[in-house]
């Protein structure tokens, strides 16, 4: 079977582009291409295709905006690994987002600090917990912190940080970081409301302890606790 020339049912209104585009994955997947694997030319592709090259180029510089592929030297177009998050670092900017999809976005970042306990106390390290210990003692000697909002989000964004950094994952550690312009926007949203959230019970002290002499589960459930305000504007 061609995958180029197969009829995968163009979607109502797609450009030829598009098709090829569509095509061109369904063939990599096919005939399991991996990283540094060699494209067939391009004018092989319109010539197989029954388009003419420009659309073959267009449809490739769609999969290099991707980061699927790329261009190398004598080796004309050859697969890459996509970076996963740049696309998103691209559009996460509150400007550029909806409410709902900032409301999604947020929501998605309660989620992983919940649920990264298990990863957490796997990878766990005596040096981390003292970072987290440091963390928390300037947060409750800063007087600040009693009457600024944003102070108080400082040392939230800095002691969560460095959660998502021991989780040990790098994925999780980018996507921390690209949240923040959303989360900054979040919590001075919930600055404006009439009544404030309710505040949780578990600081971060508690949360070390946990960390510290307790069990995942433990932690989760803390966690949950500490992050009570924006779960209650849910």
């Amino acid at each position: 079977m061609n995958f180029l020339t197969a009829n995968i049912g163009p979607k109502k209104h797609q450009s030829l582009a598009e098709q090829v585009e569509q095509k061109l994955l369904i063939y990599l997947k096919a005939n399991n291409f991996n990283i540094g694997d060699q494209l067939p030319k391009e004018m092989e592709l319109a010539e197989q295709l029954g388009v003419s090259r420009n659309v073959v180029r267009e449809a490739l510089s769609r999969l290099r905006m991707m980061g699927m592929v790329k261009s190398k030297k004598r080796k004309g177009m050859v697969i890459t690994e996509p970076d996963l998050l740049s696309g998103l670092t691209r559009i996460m900017d509150p400007s550029l987002l909806g409410k709902d999809n900032m409301q999604d976005i947020f929501e998605l970042r309660l989620v992983l600090e919940v649920g990264m306990a298990d990863l957490l106390f796997v990878r766990k390290k005596v040096e981390d917990i003292q970072e987290l210990n440091d963390i928390a003692n300037r947060e409750a000697a800063d007087e600040a912190c009693q009457t600024s909002q944003a102070v108080r989000s400082k040392y939230e964004v800095e002691f969560h940080g460095k959660l998502y950094a021991m989780s040990g994952n790098s994925t999780l550690s980018r996507f921390q970081k690209m949240l923040l312009p959303v989360f900054n926007y979040m919590v001075a949203v919930e600055a404006t409301l009439d009544k404030a959230p309710a505040k949780g019970k578990i600081n971060h002290f508690d949360l070390i302890d946990s960390l510290e002499k307790g069990t995942a589960a433990q932690f989760r459930k803390r966690m949950r606790e500490h992050l009570t305000p924006h779960y209650t504007r849910l």
